[in-house]
């Protein structure tokens, strides 16, 4: 089968597709023909060797497909059932990929399974955000960082329409049209405005409830000073680099502020969490209520440029490779 290998770590360029062996299932794994494989921004530090992994590994922790066959020891999962997963050991990009049993969720019927493969983690990470991270109630003001890229437009969508007043972040009008129709009340230019001040401003001086970073270093400092008192950072990511350390001093001079930096295994867990998770994200793609925007889809042989644009930042929504 074909696959997209990193025999050495990398740029882009690291990316190249191989013929090989197709996997076979073991114990409690299942084999599944991809039909789509998210991108993250786990996969560029994999590939960089941020995250070090032993070489060669085929690259994708993320994707939904078909099951074609069944290890030993497998219970509740059969072969031509329409699975979906994230978080796994890699090997997403590729035709076919062994997955642990017990990390995937059923698809149910009405979704995609390139729109399942799509919705999986950034879904499953938007929800433990509004709903356990710290879980907004309607009438708060929460500020969205990159509200126009594929989690973003997911956990606007989320806390929109639990009644939270969300202000977005983007950099262009085309983005900023994306966050509003997925419900921001206001989107913050941060390439034409001081973020801090424009936030003060739009809240009458008091701050938001929450502030939910994926960017990291370039818009930490000004999130803190986007805060109420007594409110809290959820830093998530670090797509601009990761934060410097903080001296725990400053939150309590920014008005006793809560930081936290949460990552979705924590929150998926067992199996039960998963399945709880990942179910309610589907389910709210199957009734209409969450639209999944997929920004690209890549070949194998196109892997590369997908992670160029992601991290060049010149993609909305959700990027997939698609065997």
């Amino acid at each position: 089968m074909r696959a997209v290998v990193v025999e050495q770590t990398g740029g882009p360029e690291a990316l190249t597709v191989k013929e090989v062996e197709p996997p076979t299932p073991g114990p409690g794994e299942i084999l599944v023909d991809v039909a789509a494989s998210g991108v993250n921004f786990i996969d560029t530090y994999q590939r960089e060797g941020i995250y070090p992994k032993p070489l060669p590994f085929v690259v994708g922790a993320e994707g939904a497909g078909t099951v074609s066959q069944v290890g030993a020891d497998v219970d509740g999962v059969s072969v031509g059932d329409v699975v979906a997963w994230a978080m796994v050991d890699g090997g997403g990009y590729a035709e076919q990929v062994v997955v642990p049993a017990a990390r995937v969720v059923p698809v149910p019927d009405g979704v995609a399974p390139e729109v399942a493969a799509a919705a999986m983690l950034q879904g499953m990470t938007a929800h433990y955000l509004c709903e356990a991270t710290y879980p907004v109630v309607a009438g708060e003001t929460a500020l969205v960082h990159a509200a126009a890229g594929g989690l973003g437009l997911l956990l606007t969508q989320m806390l929109a329409r639990k009644g939270v007043r969300v202000i977005g972040t983007t950099s262009t009008e085309e983005k900023a049209a994306l966050a509003k129709g997925a419900g921001a009340a206001e989107v913050v230019r941060y390439t034409e405005v001081d973020v801090a001040e424009e936030v003060r401003r739009l809240t009458d001086g008091r701050g938001v409830d929450v502030v939910y970073d994926g960017v990291g270093r370039t818009t930490f400092d000004a999130g803190l000073d986007c805060l109420r008192r007594r409110g809290m950072m959820v830093l998530l990511g670090a797509s601009s680099g990761p934060v410097p350390p903080v001296d725990p001093q400053v939150l309590n001079q920014k008005g006793s502020l809560f930081l936290t930096r949460p990552t979705l295994a924590h929150y998926v867990a067992t199996r039960e969490e998963l399945l709880e998770r990942g179910g309610a994200v589907l389910a709210q793609v199957a009734a209409g209520d969450l639209d999944v925007r997929i920004g690209g889809r890549y070949s194998l042989d196109e892997a590369a440029r997908a992670h160029e644009d992601l991290e060049g930042r010149r993609t909305t929504g959700k990027l997939l490779v698609v065997p």
